[in-house]
């Protein structure tokens, strides 16, 4: 038995998963649409696991949860553990931590 990404059941081609895997905002989402995208063009999932460093059965696990939920299966959600050192959206300490600049001295003459 062979698995088929279902694109037509979703109004997709793959090149609509194509265009998902070069412009989603998050890396892991761009490597899921990336490897359906694979799997569209007559490879298996081993190959396409081969290619990405992935396990085959999480390649199929993708393929399964686009079949079923869509494209919006695909996104990458966080779901949870410490939140990455560096993330985009936290203030650095220093800004955090330093009084405004409204109430700085003024520097020294």
């Amino acid at each position: 038995m062979v698995l088929r990404v279902d694109c037509a059941r979703w109004g997709q081609t793959p090149e609509d998963l194509r265009h998902l895997a070069l412009s989603a905002p998050h890396a892991r989402t761009r490597e899921r649409a990336l490897a359906l995208f694979g799997v569209t063009q007559h490879r298996c999932a081993t190959q396409v696991a081969g290619r990405t460093g992935r396990r085959a059965h999480t390649v199929l696990g993708w393929v399964h949860a686009y079949n079923q939920g869509g494209p919006d299966a695909l996104a990458f959600r966080r779901t949870g553990g410490r939140r990455p050192l560096f993330a985009h959206s936290a203030k650095p300490n220093s800004a955090r931590w330093s009084a405004p600049p409204s109430a700085r001295r003024p520097p020294a003459p």
